[in-house]
C-alpha cells in the first residue's frame, strides 16, 4: 500500500464509490469518485471498468495531479480522470468530484436543459440552476476529449472558485453530470441530489407551466440575475 496519500483518504473514496450503486446512480460502471490530497499533489480515482461488487481499495488508481500519470496502482484509472484534474486545477476549494449517468440528470445534459430552480429541495444545494455546459466541438472531442469536458466546465463557470463553491455540479452537454465539493463524500452527496432534483424538476414541468416560488425569488442569484435566473436563462442586462 503507497504512502502517497493517507488510507483514510483511500477508504473514503472507496465508499463514495461503492454509494453510487446503492444510491441508484450507475449502470454496470458507469460513475467513479475521486478525492484529493494538494498537499501530495496526488488525487486518488476509481480505475476503469472494474465493478463495484468487487471494488477494493487496493484497486484505487493515485493519479498526479500535475500531469496525470499514474502514480500507484496495478489498473487503468478512470477513462474520468483528466476530467477530474482539470476541475481540481482550476477550482482550489474542489476535494472530491463525483460523475455518474443518473438517469434524470443525462436526460436534461442530454436535452441541453439546466436543471431549474422550483423548490427549496434545489435551492438548500444548488443556489441557482445546474447548468449545462456548451457542446464540445469536434476538435475538442477528436483531441484530448476527457481533459476538454472538464475544460467546458470550467469555462461554464469562468474559472469562479466562488461559483463552483455555490452550484456545486453541472451538466456535460449530451454526457452527464459532474458534482463535486469539500471531499470526496461530499461531493457524492451532491450527485444524489443532482439526480433527486432533476427527477422531481422532470415530474413538476409534466404538470404544466411553473410559477417561480417566491423563497427563491428572494435567494441571491436571482435578485443578482434577474427573475428569469431559476430557469437557467440568460442573467438579465
Amino acid at each position: 500500500m503507497s504512502t502517497a496519500v493517507s488510507k483514510e483518504l483511500r477508504r473514503e473514496v472507496l465508499e463514495a464509490n461503492l454509494r453510487i450503486p446503492r444510491a441508484g446512480l450507475a449502470t454496470l460502471t458507469w460513475g467513479n469518485v475521486s478525492g484529493v490530497d494538494r498537499q501530495a499533489g496526488v488525487f486518488v480515482i476509481k480505475p476503469s471498468g472494474v465493478a463495484y461488487d468487487v471494488l477494493g481499495e487496493e484497486d484505487l488508481v493515485v493519479v498526479s495531479l500535475a500531469d496525470g500519470s499514474v502514480v500507484e496502482g496495478h489498473l487503468r484509472p478512470s477513462t474520468d480522470t483528466e476530467t477530474h484534474r482539470s476541475l481540481y486545477l482550476a477550482f482550489p476549494s474542489i476535494g472530491g468530484v463525483t460523475h455518474t449517468h443518473s438517469t434524470h440528470a443525462v436526460a436534461f445534459a442530454q436535452a441541453r436543459r439546466p436543471i431549474p430552480v422550483l423548490g427549496t429541495t434545489h435551492a438548500d444545494t444548488f443556489n441557482g440552476p445546474v447548468p449545462v455546459t456548451a457542446a464540445l466541438t469536434p476538435l475538442q472531442c477528436a483531441t484530448d476529449y476527457e481533459y476538454n469536458t472538464g475544460q467546458v466546465i470550467v469555462d461554464l463557470l469562468g474559472g469562479d472558485d466562488t461559483r463552483a463553491r455555490e452550484v456545486p455540479g453541472a451538466l456535460v452537454a449530451h454526457h452527464g453530470p459532474f458534482t463535486w465539493g469539500a471531499d470526496a463524500t461530499t461531493s457524492l452527496e451532491h450527485a444524489i441530489i443532482c439526480e433527486a432534483v432533476a427527477e422531481m424538476a422532470l415530474h413538476t414541468i409534466a404538470l404544466g407551466p411553473v410559477e417561480p416560488p417566491q423563497h427563491v425569488l428572494d435567494r441571491h442569484f436571482t435578485r443578482k440575475h434577474g427573475p428569469d435566473a431559476y430557469y437557467g436563462n440568460p442573467p438579465s442586462a
